[in-house]
């Protein structure tokens, strides 16, 4: 499911206009940014976290060249689904 055919399910769940219903997710989407650069998390109860996670700096290797080379650290987007969208899907 890409974004259009996720706002025209949104829209006919919620009875709202296509417009509208992409306004909701654009600002939802938007939130969630915010959340995150905050270095905050966001529990949506039933559906899951978004969170921020620090990656450490590690060493890698180029698989095309086999040289080791330096991966510096950074701050990742992560996502845990809570206990309904879990059960949901199996």
């Amino acid at each position: 499911m890409n974004k259009a055919e996720l706002v025209d399910a949104i829209a006919a769940k919620a009875g709202l206009s296509k417009a509208d219903s992409k306004k909701a997710l654009d600002a939802f989407v938007a939130t969630v940014k915010d959340v995150l650069k905050a270095n905050d998390k966001l529990s949506l109860v039933g559906f899951g976290t978004f969170s921020v996670a620090e990656r450490s700096a590690r060493q890698g290797v180029n698989p095309s060249t086999g040289k080791k080379i330096s991966i510096p650290a950074k701050k990742i987007a992560k996502f845990k689904a809570g206990a309904e969208l879990a059960d949901a899907v199996k």
